[in-house]
């Protein structure tokens, strides 16, 4: 293992760009752009860092080397989720090396994987170039995927191939599902409990709501199904509800967030299409009441747009097939620009855990197939 490739790896994991929907907490990445910038510059790719819109902030980098058209582009995002630091056995800002494991904040999930776009860039002959050769770094993924919902308007470019460097243990991820939260309010009349009957409990229309969002449940089962999922069709959860504050209160309102995970060829419109036609009784029936409402923006689901041909070429390179996953990576936004995989180093298992870690023994196979992947597209 080059000393380079450590020095930069280090380098990455130093650098505090913490996202969180927390203002307190919420770091700017531009120390790791700027990072980026300044070795990709000296090594004489045309850079540009450019605003991520809506962010405290926040920056995307898009670096290219070579000319012509087609290409690959190497891509991640250069945030990481917040971290107890009290659980970690080492500092999560600093790469730690113990029981053959790299361990630090981001060592997966994802900074580390521009220390392997170094590696690339390294090793491969860039004045040889016949297609160019992409870095793409963004920021706020971690919170709202901005980073990348911004990169739609600033990258014009059509590489052949986008690879995303998420924790895949290097095998091709061609699909994903996406995400939609709604909620329910219901607006309800107080009073005193000793007359129920004077008020509109907002917690018993609640309760017909809930019944149909169980019966939502059931009808994404019997609808849809994509077998390449473990979980084969959309999923629903009711993950949170608030209502009432006494019980000798009629309860004036109450609220309600649940989720779906739509997959690909049925996406986030369809599902909300669904929603409203399973809740149109309880809509229809206390019209002053009721209110569907959408607190976040929805992500799409990804995949279904990547040839048989590239598939084929990304299970040879890899030596594995090709599969789908249940969460949801920038993919959704990377694949209106081009063929898109998700694909790199380190287990998805340690996303966003303490004491997160690449196990060595994966370093040298990975460098392997990524330089087999941009060699294909560019050389």
């Amino acid at each position: 293992m080059k000393k380079g490739f450590i020095d930069f790896y280090r380098k990455l994991i130093s650098i505090n760009s913490v996202s969180s929907e927390i203002p307190e907490q919420d770091v700017s990445n531009e120390e790791v752009i700027d990072f980026l910038n300044s070795y990709l510059t000296g090594k004489g790719f045309t850079t540009r860092k450019v605003s991520v819109r809506n962010a405290r902030n926040k920056f995307n980098l898009i670096a290219k080397i070579g000319e012509g058209d087609g290409g690959v582009a190497l891509c991640g995002h250069t945030d990481t989720v917040p971290c107890d630091m009290a659980k970690w056995s080492s500092n999560p800002f600093e790469l730690t090396e113990r029981d053959n494991r790299l361990y630090g904040l981001g060592v997966i999930d994802m900074k580390g994987f521009f220390a392997f776009v170094y590696n690339i860039i390294e090793r491969i002959d860039l004045s040889a170039l016949k297609k160019p050769l992409y870095v793409i770094a963004t920021g706020d993924e971690e919170t709202n995927m901005g980073g990348a919902i911004s990169l739609r308007d600033q990258f014009c470019d059509k590489p052949d191939l986008m690879i995303i460097g998420e924790p895949t243990s290097m095998v091709p991820v061609i699909m994903h599902k996406g995400h939609v939260v709604q909620g329910v309010r219901v607006i309800g009349k107080g009073g005193h409990s000793s007359n129920p009957d004077a008020g509109i409990n907002a917690i018993k229309i609640m309760h017909e709501v809930v019944g149909c969002l169980l019966d939502l449940e059931s009808e994404l089962k019997k609808r849809y199904r994509e077998d390449l999922f473990q979980i084969p069709y959309p999923t629903s959860n009711i993950g949170k509800i608030v209502g009432g504050d006494a019980p000798n209160r009629i309860c004036e309102s109450c609220e309600i967030l649940f989720d779906i995970r739509p997959i690909p060829g049925h996406g986030v419109e369809e599902m909300m299409a669904l929603t409203r036609e399973i809740l149109g009784p309880v809509l229809k029936k206390y019209p002053e009441n009721v209110e569907l409402y959408i607190p976040y923006e929805p992500t799409e689901p990804f995949g279904g747009k990547i040839s048989d041909s590239t598939v084929k070429f990304l299970e040879e390179a890899t030596g594995r097939k090709a599969i789908a996953v249940n969460y949801a990576t920038e993919a959704t936004y990377y694949q209106e620009l081009s063929e898109t995989v998700v694909l790199g180093p380190g287990s998805i298992d340690m996303a966003h855990q303490p004491d997160e870690y690449l196990d060595m023994d994966e370093i040298e196979p990975a460098d392997t197939v990524l330089y087999r992947i941009v060699s294909h597209y560019c050389l």
